[in-house]
């Protein structure tokens, strides 16, 4: 029996069973070997903040609007970094046994379609438990230099590192996609990265994946714009990803580019961004924010950077980092069962975490 996540009420977290279909033709069965957290969306639900809670989404118009919620509770299955192996198969498209990277929400097994269903088998040599990243959470972030690289190149984009190589970046945030994107820019030929954090112990994890650290209640801005000079009148960094959903996170990154500097914006603002003073740097410098999510790359180059071309591009990395992402991202790994209390306890403050991964039953039992 498959046992699936499910928010039935802010603050009321169970896991409930559910009964798999049958796997079609040309489908496959997987059983749950890692389920990574995706804390700031998954506590959104926890807490009753996401704007798909409240209002309705209009996919022609791009709009929310007042009235029918386009997510009521209970919620379930929220997640998308799953990684699962193939346990049964009605398709020569994936073999049983295989490990692959998808995205079905935190549940302990899955039939999926090859059709509708994306996946993304893990090379051998992998550690697993990485994969959580292939299929989503690195395509966010490599998507995000692929903006930085657009801004600066057009279509001419060639390399994921076009739009920072021998430039200066920094990145506002310490979190998994901060975190995350850092490497990406430290890998893809920047000539100096600095993360941006108020807190000393995701500082200590960005340190330990080798790039350089400010804390950002010591103003970076005033120490960054005096360190790196471009000219005259023109100071600070060439480019800053902005991964923390927090107003004031994003009003820094502003501060810290220089004149007509551009900022690739990865973070979920759930209470919005009143305290963005976009009368100030904003204005007087001439900047430029630009929103990279996944659901969208750059206009013009969709044929040739598609989601699976940037999971590649993850694989790459987490080839390059892997030892040091296991070692210091991932803080937590919690057994299946328990996390309902992860989750809320996440949601009352009572636990911080920066990667917190759930273990597939398959795994506990070594499967």
């Amino acid at each position: 029996m498959n046992k699936v996540l499910t928010i039935e009420a802010p603050g009321r977290v169970a896991l409930v069973e559910e009964k798999l279909p049958d796997v079609p033709d040309g489908g496959f069965m997987v059983a749950t070997l890692y389920s990574g957290v995706s804390a700031g969306t998954e506590l959104t639900y926890v807490k009753g903040t996401n704007p798909y809670l409240t209002s309705t989404w209009d996919q022609a118009l791009g709009l929310f609007a007042d009235g029918t919620p386009s997510v009521e509770y209970p919620v379930r299955g929220v997640g998308y970094m799953q990684v699962g192996r193939v346990v049964e198969t009605r398709t020569r498209a994936v073999r049983e046994g295989t490990p692959v990277a998808m995205c079905y929400g935190h549940r302990t097994a899955y039939v999926a379609d090859p059709m509708e269903d994306r996946f993304v088998e893990l090379p051998g040599g992998l550690d697993p438990l990485l994969g959580i990243y292939v299929a989503h959470m690195g395509p966010i972030c490599a998507n995000g230099l692929l903006h930085a690289a657009h801004d600066l190149h057009g279509p001419a984009v060639q390399r994921l590192g076009d739009g920072v190589r021998g430039r200066r970046v920094v990145v506002v945030g310490a979190g998994v996609v901060g975190l995350l994107t850092a490497c990406f820019a430290r890998s893809g030929g920047a000539a100096e990265v600095v993360v941006v954090d108020e807190t000393p112990a995701r500082l200590a994890v960005a340190e330990a994946l080798g790039v350089n650290v400010m804390d950002a209640g010591d103003d970076p801005a005033v120490a960054l714009k005096r360190r790196w000079r471009h000219g005259p009148n023109d100071r600070g960094a060439d480019l800053v990803f902005q991964c923390r959903g927090r107003p004031r996170a994003l009003a820094l990154g502003l501060r810290l580019l220089r004149p007509q500097g551009t900022l690739v914006d990865l973070a979920f603002y759930t209470d919005g961004a009143q305290e963005v003073r976009l009368g100030e740097e904003f204005h007087h410098n001439g900047l430029t924010v630009r929103c990279a999510q996944i659901g969208r790359v750059p206009r013009g180059l969709a044929h040739a950077w598609d989601r699976e071309r940037l999971s590649y591009e993850t694989i790459s990395l987490l080839s390059e980092y892997g030892e040091r992402l296991r070692d210091h991202l991932v803080t937590d790994v919690v057994a299946f069962a328990d996390a309902p209390l992860f989750l809320t306890e996440l949601a009352d403050r009572r636990r911080q975490t920066i990667q917190a991964v759930f273990r597939g039953d398959v795994e506990k039992e070594g499967g």
